[in-house]
């Protein structure tokens, strides 16, 4: 079972408009204790983020400063316009990286990883803000009981190869951790076996103790992101 961004998000999202000053942009950061907001223009879409980092530079770097230290040529150049900007069109991060509520949480996963990026605004088609998605609501994912774990990757086994082969399978989860045991027909069962269950909701590993024809030797895999 995929879980996607629309089944994780916070649709109810503090965001400002371009030309929010930065004075009501850092209390509203403080009163509402998140990190970065989404700035939107006159019709609700997103044209970028504003984070407490870019809102750091006018305080880090100062605004009569002309030489930077650790900055060269247009790195500097960027930072020396936040060390200056007052208004949220001028701070903001620009484009800014989107989810769609459509994505899975794999995805938004990658995303912020590869980006280094706390939480993405999610918009429909047309860049509209519907939601919010952070770290914490893509690693929720890891929250779900063994048990029902267990139960989906049963199911899959029956529905996918049948009855009498799922009665062949012994599978146990511990803290996410699934292990299945029990003898395929053919090797290539058994690891479409596996791979389904690595991409179960919540797994966290798969340990492959199945006796395969033939003499074929099981492995252990983390459940992963796909590539892209």
């Amino acid at each position: 079972m995929e879980t996607f961004v629309k089944d994780v998000m916070t649709t109810r999202v503090v965001w400002v408009k371009r030309d929010t000053p930065f004075t009501a942009i850092a209390a509203a950061l403080r009163e509402h204790r998140v990190s970065a907001f989404p700035v939107l223009d006159a019709q609700g879409r997103v044209i970028g983020v504003v984070s407490e980092s870019d809102l750091l530079a006018k305080l880090a770097l100062g605004i009569d400063d002309d030489k930077l230290p650790g900055f060269t040529g247009i790195l500097a150049g960027h930072q020396l316009e936040k060390a200056h900007a007052s208004i949220a069109e001028e701070l903001m991060t620009s484009p800014a990286y989107l989810a769609s509520p459509d994505d899975t949480v794999e995805h938004a996963a990658q995303i912020m990883y590869k980006r280094k990026v706390k939480r993405l605004p999610v918009v429909d088609t047309e860049r509209r803000l519907v939601g919010i998605v952070s770290r914490a609501d893509v690693l929720a994912a890891y929250d779900r009981p063994d048990a029902e774990i267990g139960r989906e990757i049963r199911n899959d086994i029956a529905v996918c190869e049948s009855l009498a082969d799922a009665e062949r399978f012994d599978v146990t989860v511990t803290d996410g951790v699934v292990t299945l045991a029990g003898r395929p027909q053919t090797r290539q069962q058994g690891h479409d076996i596996i791979r389904r269950a690595r991409h179960v909701h919540g797994v966290v590993a798969v340990r492959d103790r199945l006796d395969y024809p033939a003499g074929a030797a099981g492995f252990d895999v983390l459940a992963d992101f796909p590539a892209d």
